[in-house]
């Protein structure tokens, strides 16, 4: 399997010959296009017509929960199975700052697989099918710019896979007491703003 994870990242990892566009390209959707996480929840959440907030807020209560399970498991993960980044072990090039903490699974990719999933589950499948391309995308330009193994970003994947189904089941237990919490703590924050009519109630 770890000979199968080098072969596959000499393949996608970028050299000193790769074109200085897609290395910049690259290095954007490894660290600029994971914002569409936060700026999405926030967004359905604060806005949408009234007749679809509920099923918005209901999209977010899931995604939120999928998102801390599967960062919570990710970095459970890193600390019992701890794997060296690719440039730490001086194998293949690295374009993109980065710590030497353990690269297995990817936080970028635990984040943006389970959001893509969301999406996918409880959302459209057009919107969750746009998320995942997106998620394969940074992805991609993590192991390019040399930062991650392709099976970190497995990983990412995987975990994100448990985090629905763990989000689901609870819901399934306590979903209209989360909702009800939720947007109790919601409305009393943003008193002020639904009052004026900013945002939604």
């Amino acid at each position: 399997m770890e000979q199968l994870n080098h072969l596959v990242f000499l393949w996608i990892n970028a050299t000193p010959d790769s074109p200085h566009a897609l290395i910049s390209l690259a290095t954007f959707l490894a660290n600029d296009l994971i914002i569409i996480v936060p700026l999405l929840i926030v967004g359905l959440w604060l806005w949408g017509q009234r007749d679809q907030i509920g099923q918005q807020r209901e999209l977010v209560s899931k995604t939120t929960i999928a998102l801390l399970f599967a960062m919570t498991t990710a970095k459970t993960l890193s600390m019992l199975f701890p794997h060296a980044r690719p440039f730490v072990e001086g194998f293949g090039y690295n374009f993109l700052h980065h710590a030497p903490d353990e690269s297995f699974p990817s936080d970028h990719g635990t984040a943006i697989f389970t959001f893509a999933l969301s999406f996918l589950f409880w959302h459209r499948i057009w919107s969750g099918a746009l998320l995942m391309v997106t998620a394969i995308a940074i992805a991609w330009s993590r192991i390019y710019l040399g930062i991650h193994w392709p099976l970190d970003m497995l990983g990412g994947l995987l975990v994100g896979m448990l985090g629905c189904l763990f989000a689901q089941l609870l819901w399934n237990l306590f979903g209209e007491q989360i909702n009800a919490m939720m947007c109790k703590v919601y409305r009393f924050g943003f008193a002020f703003p639904i009052k004026k009519g900013w945002v939604q109630n």
